[in-house]
């Protein structure tokens, strides 16, 4: 087999026409890169962004889009010995935030991609090619944002915006840790608040917490359009986590003078290390925890419909192609 079947958006476009198949060559391995077969890739908001042209970061076109992944060792370059593990690509590291795979590197919405060795990790051995393939980014910048900088503890409150998997990982994280959070009920959420209905749902969440004192961390989705809200709900030492970027108003932001009157941490979290993410690959497997994957399937010949399905917002949890 010499060539393989290939998504690539050639051109942004709002209704994802640029993006299209083709059959590509297969690449070959050099030095110590890694040819990956791979099985399933999920997507994240970012590939959307950047198949519509709105990813606000380093990127180009044309680039084969979808950070994450998870297959199979086809085959190994000349610098290292043989191995056989189910791999998933670390999609962000944190030395490589603005080159990420799928961004500027191309990603893993194909059948076979060659990658160094470095940027791989060993799938946790309880979840399928399915489930691996929605941990690289999501799961891996949630595990950074509880236990990056500052570990939780048992009983510290962890606030949880929207139902995307950044947010969805988290809240399993969370639960995992003995935190409280605040997020679906039906996924283990001890309490939850509408933003809908409660536009300064920074109050309510603080009037839920233990003695009304605040939340100890906060996984925040919305960047310039919740960050007010964030900076009204938290405690003393809190940690905000600026993870993504799907605001798009225009209002007056919070100054870092606000951020100081709180004492809190505002930091921006994209991925991590390498190290970080055995952490997390060791804690899946000893937790058994499992990725919450849409029920629809999508298969490669049917990826762009995959990125319409999550951009009308039908998903819950995870949105998988199957390669």
């Amino acid at each position: 087999m010499t060539t393989m079947k290939q998504w690539t958006v050639k051109t942004p476009d709002a209704a994802f026409s640029g993006l299209k198949l083709g059959d590509v060559p297969i690449l070959n391995v050099e030095g110590s890169e890694v040819l990956v077969r791979f099985h399933a890739s999920s997507l994240n908001y970012r590939d959307l962004a950047i198949a519509k042209g709105t990813f606000p970061f380093a990127h180009k076109y044309p680039i084969v889009p979808n950070s994450d992944g998870a297959g199979e060792v086809a085959e190994v370059g000349p610098k290292l010995l043989p191995f056989s593990i189910r791999p998933i690509n670390l999609a962000i590291l944190t030395k490589a935030a603005s080159s990420g795979v799928g961004g500027v590197i191309d990603g893993a919405l194909h059948q076979f991609g060659v990658y160094p060795e470095t940027g791989l990790v060993k799938a946790p051995d309880n979840l399928d090619y399915i489930e691996a393939s929605t941990l690289p980014c999501a799961a891996f910048t949630s595990w950074n944002a509880l236990y990056g900088l500052k570990p939780i503890k048992f009983g510290q409150v962890v606030l949880v915006q929207g139902t995307g998997g950044v947010s969805i990982f988290g809240l399993q994280f969370a639960k995992a840790a003995g935190a409280t959070e605040r997020l679906l009920k039906e996924l283990g959420a001890d309490l939850t608040v509408n933003y809908r209905s409660s536009p300064q749902w920074g109050s309510a969440v603080r009037d839920l917490t233990p003695g009304k004192d605040g939340v100890d961390y906060i996984i925040d989705v919305g960047g310039q359009d919740t960050l007010e809200q964030s900076l009204k709900c938290i405690k003393m030492n809190c940690i905000i986590n600026i993870i993504g970027f799907l605001g798009t108003s225009d209002r007056p932001q919070p100054t870092l003078l606000e951020a100081l009157s709180h004492i809190c941490t505002v930091r921006g979290v994209y991925g991590g290390s390498r190290a970080m993410s055995k952490d997390m690959i060791r804690a899946i497997e000893s937790t058994g925890l499992k990725p919450i994957v849409d029920e629809k399937a999508f298969e490669l010949e049917n990826a762009k419909e995959a990125f319409q399905y999550m951009a009308a917002q039908k998903h819950v949890g995870k949105v998988v192609v199957k390669l």
